[in-house]
């Protein structure tokens, strides 16, 4: 049994070598979603402040303008910074607080789920109200649309808008913070020339 664990053991031991796939993945993954999330806002940005800023249809935010910009700032420099591995631990601390607003100002009255799903274990209170406007949109669409070349990649379905995927993000960003970007990154690059840098001195 001993034997047999320290085997493991030593398999594990080997994917050191490898280490670096699991910090570069979730960087990767976490590229294009805050790339296009910061670009869409800064290509209508007069309404992005103004949806900050009102706190009746909006988050209510102080100092909206400067607000958004931070936040397209988070966004696409934080997108930038993950692609290259720089400054990584310290863009996911804007950008965890970015996900955590959206999840708690926008996302959080509807529950858990992204989308509207009743096989779920959190489907939330408008669960049925959802489910009977897919059923219609579905009836519409086999009535008067090519339902069958519609659905043939997949199923429709409903946002429900929920806290899913910005709290999914916050928490690949939280394991970046503190494993930092992996050995293939300029974080690595710069901590391997520092180290050398120090030795010489």
């Amino acid at each position: 049994m001993r034997t047999t664990l320290n085997r493991l053991r030593g398999m594990l031991a080997a994917t050191r070598a490898v280490d670096f796939l699991g910090p570069l993945a979730l960087r990767l993954y976490l590229v294009p979603v805050f790339w296009v999330a910061g670009t869409n806002k800064l290509a209508g940005m007069d309404n992005v402040i103004a949806w900050f800023g009102n706190a009746n249809w909006g988050l209510g935010l102080p100092f909206p303008t400067l607000m958004a910009y931070l936040a397209v700032g988070a966004e696409v420099g934080g997108a930038i910074a993950l692609l290259l591995g720089l400054a990584t631990r310290w863009f996911a601390i804007p950008l965890m607080v970015t996900m955590l607003v959206a999840a708690f100002k926008v996302h959080w009255v509807n529950g858990w789920q992204a989308v509207a799903d009743a096989q779920s274990p959190f489907p939330g209170a408008g669960i049925d109200g959802a489910m009977q406007r897919l059923d219609k949109a579905k009836d519409l669409l086999r009535e008067y649309g090519n339902y069958d070349w519609l659905t043939e990649s997949g199923n429709f379905v409903v946002s429900n808008n929920g806290i899913e995927w910005a709290i999914t993000y916050f928490v690949m960003l939280l394991a970046l913070f503190f494993i930092g970007a992996g050995k293939l990154s300029l974080d690595a690059l710069f901590a391997r020339w520092l180290d050398k840098a120090g030795n010489r001195i």
